[in-house]
């Protein structure tokens, strides 16, 4: 008989999916870092189908994103294109949007001409001073300035690139915030989310605060998936206990090869003894 055949399966209450959207309102409202991790804490400790189980019984879990990326521009712009959309798989480093670069472009050419003259200025005058037609101090001024030429052309470079926005991690588009010839400043384009690992957030309850440790494996049953397990492993343990529900947070980390498994599910999981 699989986990969800049992006639004991646990069932979220709908208070705590309702906590669950209200948190998620409240975090898109206030905005999140540039890489975040969901706001699942709160959602887990509002939870109270664990609060009564005991090592080895199943017990209410969901499964989420290892990290959600909120990709922004570090200089403000205007996007020329955005490459990818909702539900594109990116890799980390890909380009993914582009802001207009003409005029950023134009000047590293220019600063690439200077420098470019600067050296062969250097070139032919390096016989020179091996002739002793030129002195000491001109021949430094010609290095200093092509150095000083170099260094305008690999600042200009930087700039250029920072126009050219690339994906921080390899994982899922999970929304497109702006279209091509709206303006960026520190607000974001698009979202990214990592599907593989995948985090599988659970409250156990106090008493087994000592037998779970980082390292600890346990079975993770998808609701999708009826009788089907996937191994996962403890990779944190919170260190308070809620005093009200008499809980702690633990966190597993489920492998997801080609993100096979979806986010946001529940699930069920039932730790292993070592």
């Amino acid at each position: 008989m699989g986990l969800f055949d049992l006639k004991t399966k646990v069932i979220i209450k709908n208070a705590s999916l309702i906590t669950v959207a209200i948190l998620l309102l409240v975090t898109q409202a206030h905005g999140q870092e540039n890489i975040t991790e969901l706001p699942v804490t709160a959602y887990l400790s509002a939870q109270k189908g664990n609060s009564d189980v005991k090592f080895g019984d199943l017990m209410e879990c969901l499964v989420e994103p290892h990290l959600i990326a909120n990709v922004g521009s570090p200089v403000e712009g205007i996007i020329e294109s955005i490459l990818v959309g909702r539900g594109d798989v990116v890799k980390k480093g890909q380009l993914i949007a582009k802001l207009k670069s003409s005029v950023e472009v134009s000047t590293l050419n220019l600063k690439r001409a200077h420098w470019e003259f600067g050296q062969r200025k250097v070139a032919r005058n390096k016989e020179l001073f091996s002739q002793n037609l030129i002195s000491e101090s001109e021949k430094d001024e010609l290095v200093t300035q092509t150095e000083i030429a170099k260094l305008e052309f690999e600042l200009q470079q930087e700039i250029v690139n920072e126009l050219y926005i690339k994906s921080p991690l390899t994982g899922v588009v999970l929304t497109r915030f702006l279209a091509p010839g709206e303006q960026v400043g520190q607000g974001k384009i698009l979202s990214v989310a990592q599907l593989n690992p995948l985090n599988v957030e659970v409250v156990v309850p106090a008493v087994m605060f000592d037998a779970i440790k980082n390292g600890l494996t346990g079975n993770v049953s998808l609701a999708s998936e009826g009788d089907v397990d996937h191994k996962a492993r403890v990779v944190a343990v919170d260190p308070i206990i809620d005093a009200a529900s008499r809980t702690f947070a633990v966190r597993l980390q489920l492998l997801n090869p080609h993100n096979k498994i979806p986010a946001g599910i529940n699930c069920l999981v039932r730790f292993n003894k070592k």
